[in-house]
């Protein structure tokens, strides 16, 4: 008996013997694989995905980046309007502010009819002209004691097919204390607040006095807020006169501006042509002249979108001070 289980005992330890030295040979093996694997480097597969991987990752990168360079290039182009608009109407809520509101003195405005006091005055088809006497400081040749504190003060969009075209510009000459200037009139009488008769600033004045305020401001209207409540393109409703604009409670201003980096895709007939398709004011509720034009904006099918969908709209409303009648 006692044999028999010595002979189980070594038979038990052989096969654990020959499991023991089969479990060495098969991880012998599988470490003789994992070193021929190492040796031949990632397979093809294995490079294929971490290849995909990255591009993939390259791709969403960079399309991150366009975005957000989209987003500031778009948002600087806002800015650069909104600071345009802004350097303009600060600058007109000053002139209008100091305007000389009397009815013994002329005035060059838009209106359905001329007026005594205003003898061009004139439907103006387009971009709008305007010109008034201020008390704010002007240019002029002369200077020292016999420079006075008024000047003629304009607004217009240059229209001179050079490379000012198409911008607005303030015209801001300057007055002695008698009124006179070394310059002449079309009349070939002197250029003074006596004489000016009618006033009329564009005729014969040179480059000088002028200014462009609104580098990239193309179209330029404005209408009147009158002392009834109504708007009207006419500043007055009680008699045919301007007499200091005494009819007059606000001047509201519209324009358009295009950033610079869209201006120079167009030429300047582009910009003119747009310029004209801009409606003129004519009897519209309140806010309903801008909402115009962006329709005519939007429905503009030869001119490129991206260009068009970067004019900015603007409206101001100048309320005037009291006439010195």
């Amino acid at each position: 008996m006692s044999q028999k289980s010595e002979a189980r005992s070594q038979m038990s330890d052989a096969a654990m013997d020959s499991l023991r030295s089969g479990e060495h040979k098969l991880l012998a093996c599988r470490l003789r694989q994992l070193a021929e694997r190492w040796d031949h480097g990632f397979t093809l597969a294995e490079l294929l995905v971490s290849v995909g991987v990255l591009v993939l990752l390259t791709l969403l990168a960079t399309q991150l980046l366009h975005s957000a360079a989209t987003i500031m290039t778009l948002g600087h182009r806002q800015m650069d309007a909104d600071a345009q608009a802004r350097e303009l109407f600060d600058r007109m809520a000053i002139d209008f502010a100091q305007m000389i509101r009397r009815a013994d003195v002329d005035y060059y405005l838009k209106s359905s009819t001329t007026a005594n006091d205003c003898r061009l005055c004139t439907r103006q088809r387009g971009n709008d002209q305007i010109a008034f006497y201020s008390n704010v400081p002007g240019w002029s040749a002369i200077t020292g004691a016999q420079q006075g504190p008024i000047s003629i003060i304009g607004y217009r969009i240059n229209a001179s097919g050079t490379t000012l075209s198409n911008r607005i510009e303030r015209l801001g000459e300057a007055l002695v204390w008698n009124g006179a200037t070394s310059d002449t009139r079309s009349d070939g009488r002197p250029a003074s607040v006596i004489f000016w008769a009618p006033l009329n600033p564009w005729s014969t004045l040179t480059n000088n006095p002028f200014d462009i305020i609104g580098r990239d401001v193309f179209r330029f209207e404005y209408y009147y807020l009158l002392k009834n409540g109504d708007l009207s393109a006419t500043p007055w409703y009680a008699t045919s006169s301007v007499r200091g604009l005494q009819d007059v409670s606000a001047i509201i201003v519209d324009v358009a501006v295009i950033d610079p980096r869209s201006r120079v895709l167009l030429s300047n007939s582009d910009i003119a042509g747009l310029a004209e398709d801009l409606a003129d004011y004519s009897e519209e509720a309140p806010g309903g002249l801008l909402a115009g034009w962006r329709a005519t904006l939007d429905g503009n099918a030869s001119l490129p979108r991206p260009v068009l969908s970067s004019v900015r709209l603007y409206e101001r409303s100048f309320y005037l001070s009291s006439a010195n009648l």
